[in-house]
Protein backbone atom coordinates (compact mmCIF):
# COMPACT_ATOMS: atom_id res chain seq x y z
CA UNK A 1 0.00 0.00 0.00
CA UNK A 2 1.24 3.54 -0.69
CA UNK A 3 2.08 5.45 2.20
CA UNK A 4 -0.61 8.38 0.92
CA UNK A 5 -3.27 5.56 1.90
CA UNK A 6 -2.29 6.01 5.46
CA UNK A 7 -2.90 9.26 6.15
CA UNK A 8 -5.44 12.36 4.89
CA UNK A 9 -6.13 12.49 1.59
CA UNK A 10 -6.80 16.03 -0.10
CA UNK A 11 -7.62 17.16 -3.71
CA UNK A 12 -4.19 18.20 -4.24
CA UNK A 13 -2.93 14.47 -3.90
CA UNK A 14 -5.70 13.26 -6.83
CA UNK A 15 -3.58 13.76 -9.43
CA UNK A 16 -0.56 11.94 -8.41
CA UNK A 17 -3.25 9.06 -7.12
CA UNK A 18 -4.83 8.82 -10.36
CA UNK A 19 -2.91 5.47 -11.60
CA UNK A 20 -5.22 3.48 -9.63
CA UNK A 21 -3.51 3.72 -5.78
CA UNK A 22 -5.68 3.84 -2.97
CA UNK A 23 -8.90 3.75 -5.55
CA UNK A 24 -11.42 3.66 -2.23
CA UNK A 25 -9.87 6.24 -0.39
CA UNK A 26 -9.62 9.03 -3.48
CA UNK A 27 -13.36 8.51 -4.13
CA UNK A 28 -14.20 9.43 -0.94
CA UNK A 29 -11.35 11.42 1.26
CA UNK A 30 -13.59 12.31 4.26
CA UNK A 31 -13.43 9.20 6.22
CA UNK A 32 -9.89 9.93 6.40
CA UNK A 33 -10.25 13.58 8.06
CA UNK A 34 -8.80 13.03 11.62
CA UNK A 35 -10.06 16.30 13.20
CA UNK A 36 -12.13 19.18 13.07
CA UNK A 37 -11.08 22.62 11.30
CA UNK A 38 -10.58 25.30 14.21
CA UNK A 39 -13.54 28.26 14.20
CA UNK A 40 -16.69 28.52 15.02
CA UNK A 41 -19.23 25.96 13.96
CA UNK A 42 -21.19 26.06 10.53
CA UNK A 43 -23.42 23.88 9.38
CA UNK A 44 -22.88 23.91 5.06
CA UNK A 45 -25.24 21.75 2.46
CA UNK A 46 -27.48 19.20 2.78
CA UNK A 47 -27.84 16.74 5.19
CA UNK A 48 -26.75 13.87 2.15
CA UNK A 49 -24.57 16.64 0.20
CA UNK A 50 -22.97 18.28 2.98
CA UNK A 51 -19.97 19.16 5.53
CA UNK A 52 -19.11 20.51 9.16
CA UNK A 53 -17.25 23.22 10.27
CA UNK A 54 -16.01 23.80 14.16
CA UNK A 55 -17.50 20.02 14.91
CA UNK A 56 -17.49 19.59 18.49
CA UNK A 57 -16.67 16.00 19.97
CA UNK A 58 -19.44 14.22 21.91
CA UNK A 59 -17.63 13.04 25.81
CA UNK A 60 -17.71 8.96 25.31
CA UNK A 61 -20.42 8.96 28.50
CA UNK A 62 -22.47 11.91 30.32
CA UNK A 63 -25.32 12.20 32.56
CA UNK A 64 -27.69 9.45 31.52
CA UNK A 65 -26.25 8.51 27.92
CA UNK A 66 -23.32 6.54 26.36
CA UNK A 67 -21.88 7.18 23.11
CA UNK A 68 -21.31 3.72 21.53
CA UNK A 69 -18.96 3.15 18.34
CA UNK A 70 -16.38 5.58 18.44
CA UNK A 71 -14.07 3.57 16.76
CA UNK A 72 -15.71 4.79 13.97
CA UNK A 73 -15.18 8.02 14.58
CA UNK A 74 -18.84 9.43 14.08
CA UNK A 75 -19.09 11.38 17.08
CA UNK A 76 -18.58 14.75 16.00
CA UNK A 77 -21.56 17.62 15.13
CA UNK A 78 -22.76 20.94 15.86
CA UNK A 79 -23.00 22.10 19.02
CA UNK A 80 -26.67 22.50 19.28
CA UNK A 81 -26.59 18.41 18.64
CA UNK A 82 -24.68 17.78 21.04
CA UNK A 83 -26.87 20.21 23.50
CA UNK A 84 -29.65 18.55 22.13
CA UNK A 85 -28.15 14.98 23.31
CA UNK A 86 -27.32 15.89 26.84
CA UNK A 87 -30.76 17.58 27.65
CA UNK A 88 -32.11 13.68 26.22
CA UNK A 89 -29.45 12.44 28.97
CA UNK A 90 -30.52 14.57 31.58
CA UNK A 91 -34.46 13.62 31.03
CA UNK A 92 -34.06 9.82 30.98
CA UNK A 93 -31.78 9.98 34.15
CA UNK A 94 -34.55 11.73 36.19
CA UNK A 95 -36.86 8.18 34.75
CA UNK A 96 -34.49 5.91 36.15
CA UNK A 97 -30.61 5.21 35.95
CA UNK A 98 -30.45 3.43 32.44
CA UNK A 99 -28.50 5.16 29.53
CA UNK A 100 -29.30 6.38 26.08
CA UNK A 101 -26.80 4.92 23.83
CA UNK A 102 -26.44 7.20 20.72
CA UNK A 103 -24.66 5.88 18.07
CA UNK A 104 -23.70 7.76 14.53
CA UNK A 105 -23.02 11.91 14.40
CA UNK A 106 -20.95 12.77 11.93
CA UNK A 107 -17.12 12.67 10.98
CA UNK A 108 -14.48 15.41 12.24
CA UNK A 109 -15.82 18.00 9.75
CA UNK A 110 -18.73 15.84 7.99
CA UNK A 111 -19.05 14.49 4.88
CA UNK A 112 -19.80 11.29 3.12
CA UNK A 113 -18.99 8.19 5.35
CA UNK A 114 -17.24 5.36 3.74
CA UNK A 115 -20.92 3.27 4.39
CA UNK A 116 -24.04 2.95 7.02
CA UNK A 117 -25.26 6.58 5.92
CA UNK A 118 -25.99 8.50 2.79
CA UNK A 119 -26.86 11.07 5.55
CA UNK A 120 -25.28 12.52 8.33
CA UNK A 121 -22.65 14.52 6.47
CA UNK A 122 -23.58 17.96 8.16
CA UNK A 123 -23.69 17.40 11.49
CA UNK A 124 -27.01 17.19 12.34
CA UNK A 125 -28.63 13.77 12.47
CA UNK A 126 -27.60 11.36 15.35
CA UNK A 127 -29.05 7.99 15.81
CA UNK A 128 -30.56 7.31 19.11
CA UNK A 129 -31.13 3.11 20.23
CA UNK A 130 -34.31 2.19 21.39
CA UNK A 131 -33.35 0.22 23.74
CA UNK A 132 -31.79 1.58 26.72
CA UNK A 133 -28.77 0.38 28.09
CA UNK A 134 -28.45 -1.02 32.35
CA UNK A 135 -24.83 -0.09 32.39
CA UNK A 136 -21.68 0.63 29.68
CA UNK A 137 -21.10 -2.89 30.04
CA UNK A 138 -24.59 -4.07 29.14
CA UNK A 139 -24.20 -1.31 26.27
CA UNK A 140 -21.31 -3.52 25.11
CA UNK A 141 -22.69 -6.62 25.40
CA UNK A 142 -25.57 -5.45 23.40
CA UNK A 143 -23.35 -4.65 20.30
CA UNK A 144 -20.89 -7.40 20.50
CA UNK A 145 -23.65 -9.57 19.26
CA UNK A 146 -24.56 -7.00 16.45
CA UNK A 147 -27.19 -4.02 16.41
CA UNK A 148 -29.54 -3.93 19.55
CA UNK A 149 -32.44 -6.37 18.95
CA UNK A 150 -35.73 -5.25 16.38
CA UNK A 151 -38.90 -3.79 17.43
CA UNK A 152 -40.53 -5.07 14.57
CA UNK A 153 -41.87 -7.82 13.66
CA UNK A 154 -43.27 -8.43 10.08
CA UNK A 155 -46.09 -5.50 9.97
CA UNK A 156 -45.95 -4.98 13.67
CA UNK A 157 -44.04 -3.80 16.90
CA UNK A 158 -43.06 -7.05 18.79
CA UNK A 159 -42.68 -7.86 22.35
CA UNK A 160 -39.51 -5.35 23.07
CA UNK A 161 -41.61 -2.22 21.85
CA UNK A 162 -42.21 -0.26 25.21
CA UNK A 163 -42.16 2.80 27.06
CA UNK A 164 -38.68 3.26 26.59
CA UNK A 165 -38.92 3.10 22.89
CA UNK A 166 -42.13 5.73 23.02
CA UNK A 167 -40.16 8.00 25.20
CA UNK A 168 -36.91 8.87 23.14
CA UNK A 169 -39.29 9.73 20.44
CA UNK A 170 -41.72 11.31 22.05
CA UNK A 171 -39.40 13.05 23.48
CA UNK A 172 -37.11 13.96 20.34
CA UNK A 173 -40.50 15.01 18.34
CA UNK A 174 -41.40 17.54 21.03
CA UNK A 175 -38.04 19.80 20.57
CA UNK A 176 -38.24 22.60 18.69
CA UNK A 177 -35.05 22.33 17.33
CA UNK A 178 -35.71 18.59 15.71
CA UNK A 179 -36.78 18.96 12.02
CA UNK A 180 -37.66 14.95 11.91
CA UNK A 181 -37.05 11.94 13.13
CA UNK A 182 -37.07 8.44 11.19
CA UNK A 183 -38.72 5.29 12.45
CA UNK A 184 -39.60 1.75 10.70
CA UNK A 185 -43.40 2.40 9.32
CA UNK A 186 -44.28 -0.03 12.14
CA UNK A 187 -43.21 1.87 14.99
CA UNK A 188 -45.37 4.76 13.34
CA UNK A 189 -48.50 3.28 12.80
CA UNK A 190 -47.86 2.01 16.47
CA UNK A 191 -47.77 5.27 17.80
CA UNK A 192 -50.49 6.39 15.52
CA UNK A 193 -52.86 3.68 17.27
CA UNK A 194 -51.50 4.69 21.07
CA UNK A 195 -52.05 8.01 20.38
CA UNK A 196 -55.39 8.45 18.16
CA UNK A 197 -52.45 11.28 15.71
CA UNK A 198 -51.20 13.43 18.61
CA UNK A 199 -49.94 16.05 17.22
CA UNK A 200 -45.97 15.46 17.21
CA UNK A 201 -46.07 12.63 15.49
CA UNK A 202 -46.14 14.64 12.24
CA UNK A 203 -42.46 15.01 12.88
CA UNK A 204 -42.26 11.50 12.90
CA UNK A 205 -41.46 10.19 9.40
CA UNK A 206 -41.39 6.44 8.43
CA UNK A 207 -38.65 4.72 6.46
CA UNK A 208 -36.99 1.40 6.04
CA UNK A 209 -34.97 0.07 8.65
CA UNK A 210 -34.73 2.17 11.73
CA UNK A 211 -36.59 -0.98 13.92
CA UNK A 212 -33.70 -1.04 16.16
CA UNK A 213 -32.57 2.79 16.45
CA UNK A 214 -34.36 6.45 15.67
CA UNK A 215 -32.72 9.06 13.38
CA UNK A 216 -32.89 12.43 14.68
CA UNK A 217 -32.19 15.34 12.64
CA UNK A 218 -32.55 19.00 13.75
CA UNK A 219 -33.29 22.02 11.56
CA UNK A 220 -30.81 24.27 10.28
CA UNK A 221 -29.37 26.59 13.11
CA UNK A 222 -29.50 30.39 12.57
CA UNK A 223 -25.62 30.31 12.49
CA UNK A 224 -25.39 28.54 10.03
CA UNK A 225 -26.93 30.22 6.26
CA UNK A 226 -25.54 27.79 4.11
CA UNK A 227 -27.08 25.54 5.46
CA UNK A 228 -29.79 23.79 3.49
CA UNK A 229 -33.04 23.14 4.45
CA UNK A 230 -35.26 20.01 3.65
CA UNK A 231 -38.42 20.58 2.01
CA UNK A 232 -41.40 21.01 4.94
CA UNK A 233 -43.60 18.08 6.34
CA UNK A 234 -46.50 18.04 5.29
CA UNK A 235 -49.31 18.91 7.68
CA UNK A 236 -50.77 16.61 10.10
CA UNK A 237 -49.60 13.59 11.97
CA UNK A 238 -49.40 11.66 8.99
CA UNK A 239 -51.43 8.40 10.49
CA UNK A 240 -53.72 7.87 7.41
CA UNK A 241 -53.24 7.30 3.71
CA UNK A 242 -49.94 8.65 3.63
CA UNK A 243 -48.73 5.89 6.25
CA UNK A 244 -50.83 3.21 4.74
CA UNK A 245 -48.64 3.52 1.64
CA UNK A 246 -46.20 2.20 3.28
CA UNK A 247 -47.56 -0.98 3.74
CA UNK A 248 -48.63 -1.80 0.11
CA UNK A 249 -47.34 -3.51 -2.37
CA UNK A 250 -45.77 -0.73 -4.31
CA UNK A 251 -43.65 0.50 -1.12
CA UNK A 252 -42.18 -3.29 -0.24
CA UNK A 253 -41.11 -3.53 -4.53
CA UNK A 254 -37.52 -3.09 -4.84
CA UNK A 255 -36.31 -0.10 -6.43
CA UNK A 256 -35.20 0.04 -10.23
CA UNK A 257 -32.22 1.86 -11.46
CA UNK A 258 -28.31 1.73 -11.13
CA UNK A 259 -25.85 2.77 -8.71
CA UNK A 260 -26.76 6.53 -7.64
CA UNK A 261 -24.30 9.31 -8.86
CA UNK A 262 -22.68 10.89 -6.36
CA UNK A 263 -23.75 14.74 -5.97
CA UNK A 264 -21.20 17.49 -6.14
CA UNK A 265 -20.60 18.72 -2.97
CA UNK A 266 -20.77 22.23 -1.80
CA UNK A 267 -17.75 24.64 -2.83
CA UNK A 268 -16.97 25.32 0.65
CA UNK A 269 -16.80 22.04 1.57
CA UNK A 270 -13.67 21.50 -0.90
CA UNK A 271 -12.23 24.09 1.18
CA UNK A 272 -12.95 23.33 4.17
CA UNK A 273 -11.45 19.75 3.44
CA UNK A 274 -8.25 21.89 3.19
CA UNK A 275 -8.53 24.30 5.71
CA UNK A 276 -6.05 23.47 8.23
Amino acid sequence: MSPLCSRPLRPLLLLSLSLGWCAVAVANPWPGVEHPSAGAARVIGAPANGCLAGAVALPASGVGYLSVRRWRGRYYGHPRLLALIEALGRAQQVRDERLVMVGDLSQPRGGRMSGGHRSHQHGLDVDLWLTLAVSPADARALLDEGDPPSLVSGDRVNRRWSEDARFLIEWAARRPEVDRLFVNPAIKRALCDATGGADWLRKVRPWWGHDAHTHVRLACPEDSPACEPQSPIPAGPGCGAELDWWFSAEARSPGGGGRAVEPTPPAACARLLNAP
